[in-house]
């Protein structure tokens, strides 16, 4: 099944870019007459045929269109503080879109020892995640936003701190609520400071752990990520 990323779809006949109609034809080898489907990242994934493999204008007839496809049962945010090591983050976030998730915003915390990001470069392997896994819907990446504005904007009932202070007692799954939103907040290398645990707080943002491992930043959203799909797949009703 060869997916190719299309966010600007709008009629029955479709030209691949140059870049996706290279791809098409030079790396998959695939000619006229072939099937491909495309995907606009909003849940609408289009059956086509190709009428005219050019290795710069690829077209296309599309024949079949699904709305909604591998639309997530829940809403999943996770919000992580981007590692000194990007190659760290960018593994985080094609792992994360493989398995599944709606929204990550990166945070600008007081111990954050990367406080810059090339988010075009983030969304391309967001991207190839989504159609390497075969996903029907992009993630939204949202750029660095300072800790305490994203703690003001979240909504407390099914927003989480995980920090390695000694009062976040209570797994994620003493919380989860089937079928509702949830977002995850990771702090970065050094943990969330004080003023931010206390911040969160203040809001009603409540304290989670991840167990019992001390683990590393990009490990332990992943480890959010994962857990609250597990936790949909255990508590789905028969």
């Amino acid at each position: 099944m060869h997916i190719f990323y299309t966010p600007d779809i709008t009629s029955e006949n479709y030209t691949l870019p140059e870049e996706e109609s290279k791809h098409c034809t030079r790396v998959l080898r695939l000619q006229q007459g072939d099937t491909v489907y495309l995907t606009d990242g909003k849940g609408g994934l289009y059956t086509a045929i190709i009428q005219n493999a050019h290795q710069k204008k690829c077209q296309l007839q599309i024949i079949d269109k699904q709305l909604e496809y591998g639309k997530l049962p829940f809403a999943l945010h996770i919000a992580v503080a981007p590692t000194k090591n990007i190659d760290r983050i960018e593994w985080f976030v094609e792992k994360a879109v493989e398995i599944g998730v709606s929204e990550i915003t990166f945070l600008l915390c007081e111990h954050s020892e990367r406080r810059q990001l090339r988010l075009d470069r983030l969304e391309k392997i967001a991207v190839s995640a989504m159609k390497q896994s075969q996903k029907g819907f992009m993630p939204l990446l949202n750029d660095l936003m300072p800790v305490n504005r994203f703690i003001q904007k979240a909504a407390p009932n099914n927003t989480f701190i995980a920090h390695l202070e000694d009062d976040a007692t209570k797994g994620i799954k003493e919380y989860y609520k089937y079928g509702q939103p949830h977002c995850i907040m990771i702090g970065p290398e050094g943990d969330f400071s004080e003023h931010e645990i206390k911040a969160a707080y203040e809001t009603g943002i409540r304290p989670v752990t991840l167990g019992q491992s001390r683990l590393r930043t990009e490990t332990a959203a992943l480890v959010a990520c994962h857990t609250l799909h597990v936790l949909h797949d255990v508590f789905e009703p028969l």
